[in-house]
């Protein structure tokens, strides 16, 4: 005689059997997920968020990386950008073959960049000689594995480079007639952008008006021009340009203009320029103002400094 199970006990059987093959079918979905996404979770690659510089020295980015997939006998490829996206600049960019010792950069590349790091060792670090302050941005490392199959990889967030310079007074001239009046115009560069103060014989005169626009291009970060109303004939002005990193002054004497020599025509006054930079040599440079020719523009002589 056949015995059959209650009702009751046959459903517990069957909703646990149920249970157990949907637990079973999620642990397979689970290791086949982790499986197809292993590929890419030995990838590590360590950068500096920031970086900071000193105009005209050498700075180096680090950039190392690792990968379980690395091969000593993969050909590598490696790439450093500034920017990112589209508009990013490829500055540098070398091979290193297997067995080769070094990581041979193109016939054209820029000498000022150079691999500091080993790519074998898994270090791309890159060195910049003589940084300039259009050096400044982000740069971003990349390294690719070519062998049966081509991987590659780059930091996402990039190191962000810093580069930074004393004040440097670029230019200080006067400009206008008798008739509208003279003012006078400083331009300084430095990074951080300096303060430009205007300083009379016995006290500060006031921190000047800046001039828009102030400079085009990559370079308008780090100039400023600001500009002094008012300049009388028969006075001394000084302009001050500070940052953190130094501070320079220059200054120009504006001389009365001499007698007429005509009903007609009258001479503009003459400038003795005179170019202090604290902390570094003194350089006097002495200017002389340019002849009116039909009422122009008096365009005063310019301090450059090296």
């Amino acid at each position: 005689m056949t015995k059959t199970c209650p009702t009751l006990l046959c459903a517990l059987f069957s909703l646990t059997m149920d249970i157990w093959m949907v637990c079973r079918t999620l642990s397979l979905l689970l290791s086949l997920k982790a499986g197809l996404g292993s590929a890419d979770d030995g990838w590590s690659m360590n950068v500096q968020p920031e970086v900071r510089a000193r105009e005209g020295y050498p700075v180096v980015l680090p950039c190392t990386f690792s990968h379980p997939q690395h091969s000593q006998h993969s050909t590598l490829q490696v790439l450093w950008r500034l920017g990112h996206g589209q508009g990013s600049t490829v500055l540098y960019r070398c091979t290193s073959r297997a067995g080769a010792p070094t990581c041979e950069p193109g016939p054209q590349q820029d000498q000022r960049y150079r691999l500091e790091g080993n790519p074998r060792e898994h270090d791309l670090s890159l060195r910049i000689n003589s940084a300039t302050l259009q050096d400044s941005g982000r740069y971003y490392c990349r390294v690719e594995i070519q062998g049966r199959e081509h991987i590659s990889f780059e930091d996402k967030m990039g190191t962000r480079l810093r580069v930074e310079a004393p004040p440097k007074i670029l230019a200080l001239s006067v400009e206008g007639t008798q008739l509208s009046g003279y003012r006078a115009l400083c331009r300084v560069q430095g990074s951080p952008l300096p303060d430009v103060q205007w300083l009379g014989p016995d006290d500060l005169l006031e921190e000047g008006s800046l001039v828009g626009p102030l400079a085009q291009g990559s370079q308008a970060p780090y100039h400023t021009v600001s500009q002094l109303r008012d300049v009388e004939p028969g006075q001394q002005y000084t302009c001050s340009a500070s940052n953190p990193l130094g501070k320079e002054q220059a200054t120009l004497y504006v001389l009365p203009p001499q007698p007429p020599l005509s009903v007609t025509r009258a001479s503009p006054p003459l400038l003795l320029l005179l170019s202090v930079s604290v902390g570094a040599k003194v350089l006097l440079l002495v200017g002389m103002g340019v002849w009116m020719v039909q009422g122009g523009a008096l365009q005063g002589g310019s301090c450059w400094k090296k």
